[in-house]
């Protein structure tokens, strides 16, 4: 189950996970370092906080794909994602930009050496049930695109 699946709609998440680290850097150069670190209200993230997001997400999904390859039938890890955004206060925009980015392209060089057989490999989620290395690579694609809206937001 994908529960992204609703913002990445037909687009390919291949092409969506491909775009989303210059959107990223587009959308917080026009936004500036001052409005990025400034969360829209009380207990909801800022642009800067996001990205932090993304970042943390990006190596869980480099384990989960991984994981996926190298076990038969894994159970995966889910995270307490408000326990993890307690550490970035103290996280540089700019670092979780790099750090996002480059694991995003380890990701992406992973997704297209593993080959089109990895799609059905899979996985369970101990909240989401059963899922597809595809799923995961669904999830990525629909998880960026609602991270990119929220950002898009809190630009305007």
């Amino acid at each position: 189950m994908n529960p992204y699946a609703k913002y990445l709609g037909n687009l390919d998440a291949l092409e969506v996970i491909q775009t989303t680290p210059r959107e990223l850097v587009r959308l917080l150069r026009a936004m500036g370092p001052e409005r990025a670190g400034q969360a829209p209200a009380p207990g909801k993230w800022s642009a800067r906080e996001i990205v932090c997001h993304l970042a943390d997400c990006e190596l869980v999904f480099a384990f989960r794909l991984r994981q996926t390859l190298a076990e038969t039938n894994p159970v995966i890890q889910p995270f307490d994602q408000e326990k993890w955004a307690a550490a970035y206060g103290g996280y540089d925009v700019e670092a979780a930009l790099a750090v996002f980015g480059a694991v995003r392209q380890w990701n992406l060089a992973f997704i297209r050496q593993a080959g089109p057989q990895a799609l059905s490999l899979k996985m369970t989620h101990p909240e989401r049930g059963k899922m597809t290395f595809q799923t995961v690579v669904e999830t990525m694609g629909g998880h960026d695109r609602n991270h990119l809206q929220q950002i898009e937001r809190l630009s305007n």
